[in-house]
């Protein structure tokens, strides 16, 4: 996965830096938090096709957010875009891109699901997911990816008397079990070579809650406001 920053590099008061991409190379599929004005200039920059994105994000309620927006959505349907477009927003912004579209007359070629952002996991693929948390008056996010476990040790797994069957899958993907007799069995140390996932979090707001302490803990920041 490569994270590539789409905000317009310009002075200010505040640090902003609003909109980027996700983009998953090996499977072809590009997730954007955030449209900032121009966004689809710059992927074009950048050798993308917008026609790989399938998830929006809008993060807050903020004209540096969805100031491309609209113009993204219509540039994909004159590119004749017929699979789904899934775009997550808080509550208000759905009105916005229903009376804009209606106002300038626009009918799109593709299917939109606009989802209200609550609490949760929202986004996921075989690898990577997306979890949303509400601060109150805006947003914080936290992306992950799945461990990835080595070699299975099988020995270590005869030794144990395991029947051989689907309990060996369970274990070559670390899930756990907790024995009649109270000992607990940890698929993860029943693998070699093992490759914790990722961590990266969202903050949108510049001062510490709960939830941005335990959202960074333990992982990257790739967007933080604060006052410079």
């Amino acid at each position: 996965m490569e994270i590539i920053n789409l905000t317009r590099n310009q002075p200010s008061i505040i640090n902003i830096k609003t909109s980027f991409i996700l983009n998953f190379q090996y499977s072809k599929d590009i997730w954007i938090l955030n449209c900032s004005q121009g966004c689809q200039h710059l992927m074009e920059k950048k050798n993308l096709r917008i026609n790989q994105i399938s998830n929006i994000i809008v993060t807050e309620k903020n004209i540096d957010n969805i100031s491309g927006l609209l113009g993204l959505l219509s540039s994909l349907s004159l590119i004749n875009r017929k699979k789904k477009l899934n775009i997550y927003v808080s509550q208000g912004i759905e009105k916005y891109i229903i009376l804009s579209k209606k106002y300038a007359k626009t009918n799109f070629r593709y299917c939109i699901y606009l989802y209200i952002l609550q609490t949760g996991l929202i986004v996921s693929n075989q690898e990577y997911q997306i979890y949303t948390f509400n601060n109150k008056l805006n947003f914080e996010f936290l992306l992950t990816a799945k461990n990835k476990y080595g070699t299975f040790k099988l020995n270590k797994a005869q030794k144990f008397r395991f029947p051989v069957g689907p309990i060996y899958g369970k274990l070559k993907n670390g899930y756990s079990f907790l024995l009649p007799d109270g000992i607990i069995i940890d698929g993860y140390k029943f693998t070699k070579f093992n490759k914790s996932g990722i961590k990266k979090s969202v903050l949108s707001n510049k001062y510490h809650t709960r939830n941005s302490i335990e959202i960074s803990n333990k992982s990257q920041i790739i967007e933080h406001k604060f006052i410079v």
